[in-house]
This record gives structure tokens, C-alpha cells and sequence, in this order.
């Protein structure tokens, strides 16, 4: 058929859920999407928890101790993951830890949520490695820029412990931006996740894309680029309505 008419027929199939069937696999590619999107997701969501757990206390310290040693410490600490590839982070920590060490498995994915942690755990922390330090420097920085506005030394002046001046009047403020940031950049943890799930045999859609490229499945790969141009989409608006409820003045505009 020509190739609008091909065209045509995509969008119509598309409009009604029939994103076509693998050339390679012979099943319906809605149905391997479903399959592996889910350990996709939880390995995301990992990698995002993990990151916030490691870049928020350390992005209040550092800029509680600005300029400091313990301050130049955390920021060197990450920039050296920051200027590493994801691909390379998981091969030394699977190098390390899985195969020298036998901490973790070498890949794979578990039957219950106790083993997707324990098997997840080194490629959500490759992922986030790289996302924790962006997430950490601006932060740092917002505190800092926080910390001198005059709503703060009102705080203060009004005798306000220093914890609720923090919690209430710094943090809040401050996560604003970061949370902005941290929006923008799943779009960048579902793009190393592909390269994670690769390299520790995750069976997830990044590891699906991966094979579908080489094997030029074009209706799975058709069908990926949606099915994450969607959840990106989604996770924008999510990141919106985080921005809205943690000031206000966003959700009037």
C-alpha cells in the first residue's frame, strides 16, 4: 500500500489498541508491552527512591556546612558519578558486587517483592548514582539561595526552632525546583534503564527495544516509542501537580 494509506491504518489501529504483532515473536505487541512494562516501572521507581534517599540529606547538609570539608567531600563524591557512564557504574558494581563479592545476583528478575528488591537493587542503584547527583547539587543550591531570603530571617526572628525553619520554610521552598528537575530527568532514567536492563539481563522493555533494534521488529519497536512517549507524558503531568501542591501560586497561573 502506499505509505499514507499505511499510515492511516497505523493511526486507526493505534486509536483502538492494536499496535500490530511481532514480526520476530509472533504475539500481539500490546500483550509483550504489558508483560514487561511492569518491571520496568518498578525498577524506575526504585532507582527514583533510591535517589532521593541518597540526595536530599546530603544535599541539606552540604549546604548546612557550605564550603566546608564534609561539603566538598559530598560534592566531589558525586561528581565522579556524575562523570561516569551508566553502562559503566553497572559494570563495575556487577564486577564487584555480584561477581567477586556474591552480594547480589548477576541479573534476572524475582517471583516475590522481597526478591525484585534484593535483584534490582544493583541496577536501580546504577541508575541512581547518576540522577542523585543532579538532583543533590541543585538542591544544595536552592537551600543556599533559601537560606538568605528575608521570609526566613522573619522566621527566625520570630523564635521558631531551627528544625521548623528548615522543614517549613527552607526545604519546602527549595524542593520546588528540584522537583521540576527531577521530572525532567525520568525521561533520562527510562533511557539508561535500556542500557541497565541490558547489562544485568533484566527482562524489562529496555532489554525488549534493545533485541527488537537488532532483530528490526518494527511494530514492538513502533509500539515501545509510544507506550514510553506516554509515560514520560504521564510523569510530566505528575510532576506538575507535585510543583502545584508544594506552592500554590503554580496551580493559579
Amino acid at each position: 500500500k502506499p505509505i499514507p494509506v499505511q499510515f492511516g491504518d497505523l493511526l486507526r489501529n493505534f486509536s483502538h489498541g492494536d499496535l500490530g504483532d511481532s514480526i520476530v515473536l509472533k504475539v500481539p505487541v500490546a500483550r509483550l508491552i504489558a508483560e514487561r512494562l511492569p518491571v520496568t516501572l518498578f525498577l524506575t521507581a526504585f532507582a527514583a527512591i533510591l535517589a532521593v534517599i541518597f540526595a536530599v540529606p546530603l544535599a541539606v547538609l552540604a549546604a548546612l556546612r557550605r564550603d566546608s570539608a564534609i561539603d566538598s567531600t559530598i560534592r566531589t563524591g558525586f561528581q565522579i558519578g556524575l562523570s561516569m557512564p551508566v553502562f559503566y557504574i553497572g559494570i563495575v558494581l556487577l564486577t564487584f558486587f555480584a561477581a567477586k563479592l556474591h552480594w547480589f545476583p548477576v541479573g534476572g528478575f524475582g517471583t516475590t517483592l522481597g526478591q525484585d528488591l534484593y535483584h534490582l537493587f544493583l541496577p536501580a542503584l546504577t541508575l541512581a548514582l547518576s540522577l542523585s547527583a543532579v538532583l543533590m547539587r541543585n538542591l544544595r543550591n536552592s537551600i543556599i539561595e533559601v537560606l538568605t531570603a528575608d521570609y526566613v530571617d522573619f522566621a527566625r526572628a520570630k523564635g521558631l526552632r531551627s528544625r521548623l525553619v528548615l522543614f517549613r520554610h527552607v526545604l519546602r521552598n527549595a524542593l520546588i525546583p528540584t522537583v521540576a528537575l527531577f521530572g525532567l530527568n525520568i525521561g533520562t532514567l527510562l533511557g539508561g534503564a535500556v542500557i541497565t536492563e541490558t547489562v544485568f539481563a533484566i527482562p524489562g522493555v529496555g532489554r525488549l527495544l534493545i533485541d527488537s533494534i537488532y532483530g528490526r521488529d518494527y511494530p514492538v519497536i513502533q509500539g515501545l516509542t509510544l507506550a514510553l512517549a506516554l509515560l514520560v507524558s504521564l510523569i510530566f503531568l505528575a510532576t506538575d501537580m507535585a510543583q502545584a501542591a508544594l506552592d500554590p501560586r503554580i496551580g493559579r497561573r
